[in-house]
């Protein structure tokens, strides 16, 4: 089910509801609004580690600047065209309903399914967040959009893990079959080229596939390790008994929910998304125009080590790495 969430503080707005995928049916007015209302219009569900980081640096940032409403696509799980064409609909009534003063949105599901065929070059004022690499897609920024983009750190893990290996440069990217995992694959391996890094791809589709690349991965220098997402079978447990068992040469993630399985982790912050969002939207809100306020990627990321799996390999890290990174236990 899509969720709605309202800022408890200003429960008078709306009533919390559950909204089925075909319809959206809200009790809203706008007379009803007491001060600036922003909707947040996220493309996952609360649960999901990135969008709870994302909406955790948007509240904390935004304050009481706006009463905040917000609505959960929940286009992670529920993945069929239909459903996310059904939760872009049903966060367009909500906009309709409330009228807000602006609307935040994370991830490209929102953009794809929201944005792009409702809102661009509307009057409402829209600020995007979490959108992966480009926005070339989307044919922003617009007259009334603008937003931060979400770039994986990828120099900086690469030139670590040929700090690690002693500069050798045979690497492999082991991730899922889906079209995100080809997309990133693709970015990491011209990064890597551009690096003189060969970065060979082994894609799995569930996880008895999963394990036995990581294991064939091992005949390599070093491992980028893509996402888990789209894996049939995934099994947290039974993943990180499997990087324990098998993992021998380095392993590399730009994913932080990927660090039980990975040695190092250079992992984007999503909270710097969240605040990032805020402060635009409240920069708006004060009077400041959409299109004076340009488009940036993120410019932070989260060093990581996994203590266990560094015991268990026998791999050795430098003692600077290990200072300033923050423990996987």
């Amino acid at each position: 089910m899509f969720k709605l969430k309202i800022d408890p503080l200003h429960s008078g707005i709306l009533s919390a509801v559950c909204l089925a995928a075909a319809s959206v049916s809200m009790p809203v007015s706008a007379e009803t609004k007491d001060g600036p209302v922003c909707v947040y219009v996220s493309s996952y569900h609360q649960g999901y580690a990135w969008s709870d980081g994302v909406e955790r640096g948007l509240r904390e940032a935004l304050g009481d600047e706006c009463t905040l409403v917000q609505y959960d696509m929940d286009t992670k799980r529920k993945k069929a065209s239909e459903d996310k064409i059904a939760a872009g609909k049903g966060a367009l009534e909500l906009i309709q309903n409330v009228k807000p003063d602006v609307v935040i949105t994370s991830d490209d599901n929102a953009a794809k399914y929201l944005i792009v065929p409702y809102l661009k070059n509307t009057e409402t004022p829209v600020v995007f967040s979490g959108i992966n690499w480009t926005v070339e897609e989307y044919d922003f920024p617009a007259l009334n959009v603008t937003g931060i983009v979400e770039v994986a750190p990828i120099k900086p893990m690469i030139e670590r893990a040929l700090q690690i290996t002693g500069d050798k440069r045979n690497a492999v990217y082991v991730g899922a079959t889906t079209l995100t995992e080809q997309k990133n694959y693709s970015r990491i391996k011209a990064t890597a080229e551009r690096m003189g890094v060969s970065l060979d791809l082994i894609a799995a589709e569930d996880f008895d596939a999963w394990k036995a690349a990581l294991a064939e991965a091992q005949s390599y220098d070093f491992t980028i390790m893509g996402s888990y997402s789209g894996i049939k079978n995934w099994d947290d447990e039974l993943a990180a008994a499997a990087a324990k068992e098998l993992t021998k040469t380095p392993s590399l993630t730009n994913h932080g929910w990927m660090m039980p399985f990975s040695l190092v982790g250079y992992t984007k912050i999503p909270e710097e998304h969240g605040e990032w969002a805020a402060q635009s939207a409240i920069a708006i809100l004060s009077g400041v125009q959409v299109l004076d306020i340009p488009i940036v990627t993120n410019r932070k990321w989260d060093t990581w080590v996994n203590s266990q799996l560094l015991e268990s390999s026998g791999i050795e890290l430098e003692e600077g790495l290990m200072s300033s990174a923050k423990l996987v236990q």
